[in-house]
């Protein structure tokens, strides 16, 4: 498995924080959006479940990964209105 297809799948594992997918050359910008949009429903599933005491609660951490990730898809020219804003954490 390529590190592409990897970051499709397990963002955080290919990547050590956000901000590491703008400065990457090697994919587009449509996959950069596809990997962060991916990345931030990993953290939201995370807060899920550290609210159901399914794991360790760090929710700072995790809110500021999505702080940042949200920030990047901004720089890569998303509309404000289209960042997910779901009625729940899952989306």
């Amino acid at each position: 498995m390529t590190d592409k297809e990897m970051a499709k799948l397990n963002p955080g594992s290919v990547y050590k924080n956000p901000r590491d997918i703008l400065t990457d050359e090697t994919i587009t910008k449509s996959q950069k959006i596809d990997i962060l949009e991916r990345w931030a429903y990993d953290e939201r599933e995370l807060s899920v479940a550290e609210e159901e005491n399914m794991l360790s609660a760090d929710d700072q951490q995790n809110n500021n990964i999505l702080d940042e990730i949200y920030k990047c898809l901004l720089e890569l020219g998303i509309d404000e209105t289209k960042l997910p804003h779901p009625p729940t954490k899952q989306g």
